[in-house]
């Protein structure tokens, strides 16, 4: 893959922030909790969160969501499967201005 094309992919790596209240306890860490599409690795999140916020990462960590069975009425159905990342920042670093901090 030419560089080029990696940098376009690293671009659309991350989804955006995941908001929960498990997400807000890990911020306390100096932890940041990101949707990522569903075949990111370890290593593209890492390298696009040091890409896109020029920040320090010192790890990752990644977690598959499985997707809930819904119905309504009698028509049944499932949400799509997601992945999340829990990736830790580097002491000094911080994401709080891209996602709203205190």
């Amino acid at each position: 893959m030419s560089h080029a094309a990696h940098q376009e992919r690293l671009m659309t790596v991350i989804r955006g922030p995941h908001h929960s209240e498990k997400a807000h306890f890990a911020a306390e860490s100096n932890q940041v909790v990101l949707k990522v599409r569903t075949d990111a690795t370890k290593k593209e999140v890492q390298q696009a969160v040091e890409l896109l916020f020029e920040v320090q990462v010192e790890g990752v960590q990644v977690v598959n969501v499985k997707g809930k069975n819904k119905r309504f009425q009698q028509t049944k159905g499932r949400r799509n499967n997601w992945k999340k990342a829990y990736v830790k920042l580097a002491e000094g670093s911080s994401l709080e201005e891209f996602f709203g901090g205190e």
